[in-house]
């Protein structure tokens, strides 16, 4: 962060507080790779420097039912708010499919091009269990992408120590102010040493948004999950069978031109471990099923012309497989896998009005990925340990026929012929390498260094949007986008250093990265002379109101940056933590910036502990974001602190009552990370950054056993 933004934000700092997210006097004790970070959300806690502890009564309960916003508390993490249902996760300046995201260890494909349903859609924060993150660079054994790995874990039974079978539960009941929204879900179990069954399910009602300026209209949200899960274990072998189902109901996305009327999923996997001898054998297989309906008509203004209603339908299906051994090798351990993904996607534009209306716009899309990776960990000389990871990986890509219906005007089907005479096949391989490395420099301190390739191809929207729409994969920012079949994948070389330090009274964990991104993936000006109509794609884009469509395009990137967390603990009750982050994202091939990226901020708390209660005063101060994307017409937005107070009592043992309050102040303010208002029906103008909740109360009870 630059030093005048610096000043600045500490100015604005009040204190806060937030859970310790490291035992300050673990670093000395433990052998784990500092480079895995483990929130324990519902889990006992784990005392190791590589792993973060966060309680979930602790957590802002107010924050909503997405995930993401658990993680977004994590130094270099930020959450880019879509809608209720739809936030998507930043980190270090990377969102999207740039980011390694898995539920219970599974890849799912979004159901629609504008990711309504990212990864973490199907995670309810209400039956997570545990988040674990790797930092900086994922594993090569976490497949291919830009940035950091998260494996977020559902809560699922557990074995128990003897033959007789025992029942377990954990169950949990919330409601928020800012929505009038409720949730319930949780876990019930049945087990024995051998063998256990879970059955879970959550259930998540909400209606708009209150800010201080005013409701935001349509941004209800409704979920409902519900899942079985099964698994046997007989010595050194373990199976495990998981199946669930999420049906999302009518959900405002008020940065997008449409909103969820329905996302219907279902999912299964089935996993083997076993270990014969030295070596361990992990086998698993996948599956998931989207159904999703999209309308900008049910919880919105109708257009006034019905030739402007739309309805778009899109469905996504993808398999998993992977395999992998793990050995003693070279004084640790060797890990060799295979994995291949393969996913089919389908999108078609309607009007219900008009049965002879139909775009097919993305159909037919089929993409596939197969992969080998080795992985090594261990010790290596001059007192280092080390992850060196390789990673090949052959990819496919494929477009249907475009077709268009006859109530359709003629120039979008003259674009329909055109992508259909277009080279629709692609193939190509990438390569991944990552290195990292750390060392005790003392007994209480350890350096960390990462090296790594990482990269990512073009996902389908990007390579095979031939019709102009405001489809994006999410950056709701009011633009139009078409794909671009010469598109290649991206590349980024990454360089990492941090410095993990503690005492018994006091933390640090300070990093600092680099990361150079080559093809790097963003919108562009279409052609050589924006606002001149005076190509086919310029004249459909203009016909739905955007007269500057852009075409996702390789550029080069850069994005660098810091981000620690830190804490003191002042006596056995009082204790202060907090988190920074900034990072900078900058265009290398012209004078520009990237686009929403978060700006610098600041968390610092104050918590008292009682023996059964905690309270905690939290700020977030957050500095003034003006290196914005002039190529996405992007808009700056200013500095602004933010008070939010949390409580938990632990009534007795396995029950709790958490209480928070949101935005104590009720301050005006705006998350430049979120998109602006499409939505007519609000109080807020059309075209306007959405502005953060007002005050909100939160309350939450859990009951375990």
């Amino acid at each position: 962060m630059p030093p005048t933004c610096l000043q600045h934000s500490c100015a604005l700092i009040a204190l806060s507080a937030s859970l310790s997210w490291l035992a300050p006097t673990a670093l000395a004790q433990s052998s784990q790779p500092p480079l895995i970070d483990v929130i324990t959300v519902s889990a006992p806690q784990l005392d190791t420097p590589a792993r973060d502890q966060l309680d979930p009564a602790a957590q802002p309960i107010v924050a909503g039912p997405d995930t993401t916003q658990i993680i977004a508390r994590l130094p270099g993490a930020a959450a880019v708010s879509n809608g209720a249902l739809s936030g998507q996760l930043q980190y270090r300046g990377l969102f999207g499919t740039r980011l390694a995201i898995r539920i219970n260890n599974q890849a799912i494909a979004s159901g629609g091009p504008n990711l309504m349903d990212p990864p973490l859609h199907y995670a309810p924060s209400v039956l997570v269990d545990r988040i674990e993150i790797a930092r900086g660079v994922s594993p090569v054994s976490n497949g291919p992408g830009l940035g950091g790995g998260f494996d977020v874990s559902l809560k699922s039974g557990r074995f128990a120590d003897t033959p007789q079978f025992s029942l377990s539960h954990d169950l949990s009941l919330a409601t928020r102010s800012v929505d009038d929204s409720t949730t319930a879900g949780g876990l019930v179990g049945l087990a024995n040493d051998t063998i256990r069954l879970h059955v879970l399910g959550s259930l998540e009602t909400g209606g708009d948004r209150d800010t201080p300026l005013g409701r935001i209209g349509g941004s209800e949200h409704e979920r409902r999950v519900f899942g079985l899960g099964a698994g046997w274990q007989a010595g050194p072998h373990e199976l495990t069978v998981d199946l669930r189902r999420n049906e999302t109901g009518p959900t405002g996305n008020p940065p997008f031109a449409m909103d969820i009327r329905f996302i219907d999923t279902d999912t299964g996997r089935i996993a083997y471990t076993g270990t014969f001898d030295a070596a361990r054998l992990d086998l698993s297989a996948g599956w998931s099923d989207v159904g999703h309906a999209m309308n900008n008509f049910s919880l919105r203004p109708a257009p006034a012309s019905p030739m402007r209603w739309r309805e778009t339908f899109a469905y996504a299906e993808s398999h998993t497989l992977a395999a992998s051994l793990t050995v003693p090798a070279m004084g640790g351990e060797l890990r060799a896998g295979l994995d291949r993904v393969d996913t089919d996607h389908d999108v078609t534009i309607t009007n219900p009005m008009n049965p002879n209306f139909f775009l097919r716009n993305l159909p037919d899309i089929a993409i596939s990925r197969t992969g080998g990776f080795v992985e090594w960990t261990g010790e290596m000389s001059g007192g280092w340990q080390g992850e060196l990871g390789l990673r090949v990986d052959h990819h496919e890509a494929r477009s249907g026929l475009a077709s268009t219906g006859s109530a359709v005007p003629a120039m979008p089907g003259m674009l329909a012929m055109a992508a259909n005479n277009a080279d629709r096949d692609w193939q190509g391989s990438t390569l991944d390498a990552v290195a990292r490395l750390w060392r005790p420099l003392t007994d209480t301190s350890r350096l960390r260094l990462t090296l790594a390739r990482k990269t990512r191809a073009p996902g389908y929207l990007e390579r095979f949007a031939w019709l102009p729409t405001a489809a994006s994969g999410g950056l709701a920012d009011g633009n139009t986008y078409v794909g671009d079949t010469g598109l290649v994948p991206e590349t980024a070389w990454i360089a990492e250093a941090g410095l993990d330090w503690a005492n018994d009274h006091v933390y640090a964990r300070p990093t600092v990265f680099i990361r150079r991104i080559e093809d790097y993936i963003q919108g562009v000006p279409f052609d050589a002379t924006p606002g001149v109509t005076d190509t086919p794609v310029e004249m459909v884009a203009g016909m739905n109101g955007d007269t500057t469509p852009l075409r996702f395009a390789n550029v080069e990137a850069e994005l660098y940056g810091l981000d620690a967390d830190f804490g003191y603990q002042i006596d056995s009750r009082w204790r202060l933590d907090g988190s920074v982050s900034w990072v900078r994202g900058k265009r290398r091939d012209i004078d520009d910036n990237l686009y929403r990226i978060a700006p610098p901020h600041i968390r610092l708390g104050a918590s008292y502990d009682a023996a059964r209660w905690t309270v905690t005063l939290e700020s977030l101060a957050t500095a003034r974001q003006d290196n914005v994307s002039r190529s996405n017409d992007e808009t700056e937005t200013p500095g602004q602190v933010l008070m939010n107070l949390y409580g938990r009592w632990d009534m007795r043992p396995g029950v709790a009552l958490a209480v928070g309050v949101e935005n104590l102040l009720d301050q005006t303010w705006r998350d430049h990370l979120a998109g602006v208002n499409r939505n007519a029906g609000s109080q807020i103008g059309l075209g306007e950054r959405l502005p953060g909740n007002g005050r909100s109360i939160g309350l939450r009870l859990t009951v375990r056993g």
